[in-house]
């Protein structure tokens, strides 16, 4: 290589929840900058969860967590040419990857449900996510199965 690897930036952790992970999630949220309005969005989606949770042993944002795991694919399809033919072969994913491709797919999923603010979106699919079903969680169950489809291509990985 040309040049050396960036170095990975420090996030500093949200105020209310002392959380990197919830500031790399508000990040992947924001739209033009807007780092406030998406903390707000986020702390409001939080306050709804809150509200509409049924296992009271656990905080709001222990289900968001959850959601979040549930998300989380382990494979992943890549395309690679062997010979004239690109074969999909199934490889694990590393456990960055597998965080931030789950943040965006919820986030994605939240954005295309058929509510009225998009803290009450958000909020939704994080319930349902928690719960296994949801856009997001299908996105992932999508995922693991074009893996599983294309297994036996595994032995071109690279």
């Amino acid at each position: 290589m040309r040049k050396s690897k960036a170095k990975k930036r420090p996030l500093l952790p949200d105020s209310r929840f002392n959380d990197q992970l919830v500031t790399r999630f508000v990040n992947n949220l924001m739209w033009s900058g807007k780092k406030s309005t998406a903390f707000a969005l986020f702390y409001d989606a939080i306050d709804i969860i809150e509200e509409k949770k049924q296992n009271e042993e656990k905080t709001s944002l222990q289900v968001w967590k959850d959601g979040l795991s549930n998300v989380m694919p382990h494979v992943e399809v890549r395309s690679r040419r062997v010979g004239g033919a690109t074969f999909q072969i199934p490889m694990p994913i590393r456990p960055d990857r597998k965080i931030s491709m789950a943040m965006k797919w919820l986030i994605t999923a939240a954005r295309k449900r058929n509510e009225k603010s998009m803290a009450l979106k958000l909020a939704s699919e994080i319930l349902a996510a928690e719960k296994e079903e949801g856009a997001a969680v299908k996105k992932r169950t999508d995922v693991h199965k074009m893996a599983e489809a294309n297994k036996a291509f595994s032995h071109f990985r690279f």
